[in-house]
C-alpha cells in the first residue's frame, strides 16, 4: 500500500471483522432509540491488545479517500431504499448526496487515533475517539449492514493502523428477504392493496429472483461464456455456482441478470470470491488476501499473483472487476 508517495508493507491484518453496532452510530442512521455511546465494541482484550498494543493504548489510525466514495458508492442502494426501519429513513437519500459531497471535500489521507477504553471492566474490548476520521466513521456507516476491516502497516515499532468500511451485502439481502419475518397487525398488503403486476413484469421479476439464486437464464447465459471452474477446471453443472462480481445487493436490475457480471466458480472459490478474499486483476493474475493465513492459502493450493489463463476476461468483466477491488476485496488493490 502506498500514501502519501510512502510503500507501506502489511504488517498484520486483524482477526476480526468489526460490525458497526447500531449504538454507535448518528441519530439518522440508527435503527433503535437513544443518542449514541460512540465507545465501539471490536473484540476480546486479549485480541485487541495484541493487535494494538497493551492496555491504554492509542493507536494511529488511517483511512483513504477513495476507500470512502468507494462505501459510499456500494452502500447507495440501501441509503435509497432501506431494508431496515432507520430512524431517518426517509431523509437517507438527501444524505447520502450531503455525505458524497462532505467526502469529495476531504484530504486523500484521513488520520485518527483511538484509544483503549481500559476502565470498563471485564473481556470485551473497547475502543473509542473524539477525532473526526472516527466521527467520520459514525456519520456514513450504516448498522449491523457495515464493517471495518484493519490492517497494521507500516513499521513494527511504529505502526499505523489502515481502516477500510466495506458493505455486508448478504445482510442487506437477508434483510430484505430472509427466511425470519415477523408481523405484527395486519401486513402492508393487506393495510393497501397492491396492482397485480402485468405478465411481464412478472416475468422481468423472476428472471430476477433466479439470477440471485443461480439459475434461470441468467445461469444458462453464464454458462455459455464459462463453461468450467477456471480454477478446478470443474465442468459438471450440478457442482458450479453462478457467482455475481457486482454483489447483488449494489447491483441495478439490469446487472443481476447479466451474465457479464458473473463466473462459474466451484464451490470453495465461489465463497472466496464472494466474500473478498480473493479478486483478479485485468491480465487474469489471482491477488489474495491478507485476511485469510499462508498456511490456509497453502492448504487450499493457490500462490499471490498465479495466472488464471481459464479465467473469462473483458471489458464488460473488467468494469464489474473495478467494484469488486474498491467495495469487495479485503485488502489493498493498487490498480
Amino acid at each position: 500500500m502506498k500514501i502519501n508517495g510512502e510503500v507501506l508493507r502489511t504488517i498484520s491484518v486483524f482477526p476480526n471483522m468489526m460490525t458497526v453496532p447500531d449504538c454507535v452510530v448518528v441519530g439518522s442512521n440508527k435503527l433503535g432509540h437513544g443518542h449514541g455511546e460512540a465507545k465501539f465494541y471490536i473484540s476480546s482484550k486479549e485480541d485487541m491488545y495484541s493487535f494494538y498494543g497493551g492496555e491504554k493504548f492509542t493507536a494511529k489510525c488511517f483511512m483513504l479517500k477513495t476507500d470512502l466514495i468507494a462505501y459510499m458508492n456500494a452502500i447507495k442502494n440501501e441509503y435509497q431504499d432501506p431494508s431496515q426501519e432507520y430512524a431517518k429513513k426517509s431523509d437517507l437519500p438527501r444524505l447520502w448526496a450531503e455525505r458524497m459531497l462532505m467526502i469529495e471535500g476531504l484530504d486523500d489521507v484521513i488520520f485518527f487515533n483511538i484509544h483503549d477504553q481500559h476502565q470498563i471492566a471485564g473481556p470485551r474490548g473497547y475502543i473509542n475517539s473524539t477525532d473526526d476520521g472516527y466521527q467520520l466513521i459514525r456519520k456514513l456507516a450504516l448498522p449491523l449492514v457495515s464493517y471495518i476491516y484493519v490492517e497494521k502497516v507500516g513499521l513494527e515499532s511504529d505502526p499505523l493502523y489502515y481502516w477500510k468500511l466495506f458493505v455486508d451485502f448478504e445482510a442487506i439481502w437477508e434483510k430484505q428477504n430472509g427466511p425470519l419475518v415477523f408481523t405484527y397487525g395486519k401486513s402492508k398488503t393487506e393495510e393497501q392493496p397492491q396492482e397485480k403486476p402485468s405478465k411481464k413484469k412478472e416475468k422481468e421479476d423472476q428472471a430476477i429472483r433466479q439470477a440471485r439464486d443461480g439459475q434461470g437464464k441468467y445461469r444458462e447465459q453464464l454458462l455459455e461464456q464459462c463453461r468450467y471452474c477456471p480454477f478446478t477446471m470443474i465442468a459438471d453443472e450440478r457442482l458450479l455456482i453462478a457467482s455475481h462480481i457486482k454483489p447483488w445487493a449494489a447491483s441495478t436490475p439490469e446487472e443481476k441478470i447479466d451474465p457479464y457480471n458473473g463466473y462459474m466458480l466451484s464451490p470453495l472459490f465461489d465463497k472466496l470470491f464472494d466474500r473478498g478474499f480473493i479478486t483478479f486483476t485485468d491480465n487474469r493474475h489471482v491477488i489474495l488476501s491478507d485476511f485469510i493465513s499462508s498456511f490456509t492459502w497453502k492448504q487450499i493450493g493457490i500462490k499471490n499473483d498465479t495466472f488464471i489463463k481459464a479465467l473469462p476476461m473483458d471489458e464488460k468483466r473488467i468494469e464489474y472487476l473495478k467494484f469488486h477491488h474498491q467495495s469487495v476485496f479485503k485488502g489493498s488493490f493498487e490498480e
